[in-house]
């Protein structure tokens, strides 16, 4: 798919001149400053990208699943989604892995809420956007 042929129903726009600058959205409601974390060198005194991908896509997968729980008839408002990003070196690089930790209630456990995590790993953006490109487990709790 060519993104500037597809008709979107929202595009975010963030600019950032690189992982010790400030990251701000276009909107400005976003403008925090990033720094590399202490474990790469940094000083840690400010977001990393992982972070914001982490808290996008728990928010975005957490979303996911009340959504779907709610055409299905079942309440998963309370389930809470972390995730987890690494920064795996490979050679001279780094790519990325993933853990999304979920914990669901009483009455989500078993096999109802196996079949909505997996919808919702099937239907959310980011879950799509990083199939097969990069190792995520999903661990029940």
């Amino acid at each position: 798919m060519n993104p500037t042929t597809m008709n979107p129903t929202y595009t975010a726009v963030a600019t950032s001149s690189g992982r010790d600058a400030r990251a701000v959205t276009a909107d400005g409601l976003l403008d925090v400053q990033l720094a590399l974390p202490k474990e790469l060198g940094g000083t840690g005194d400010g977001l990393n990208p992982e972070q914001l991908l982490a808290a996008g896509w728990a928010a975005c997968f957490s979303t996911v699943l009340d959504r779907i729980g709610q055409t299905q008839n079942l309440d998963a408002k309370d389930v809470a989604v972390t995730a987890e990003i690494s920064l795996v070196p490979v050679g001279q690089r780094f790519t990325l892995a993933a853990v999304l930790r979920i914990e669901l209630p009483d009455h989500l456990q078993g096999e109802p809420g196996r079949k909505l995590i997996e919808a919702a790993h099937n239907i959310c953006p980011y879950s799509r956007a990083t199939d097969g490109n990069i190792p995520v487990e999903i661990v029940v709790e």
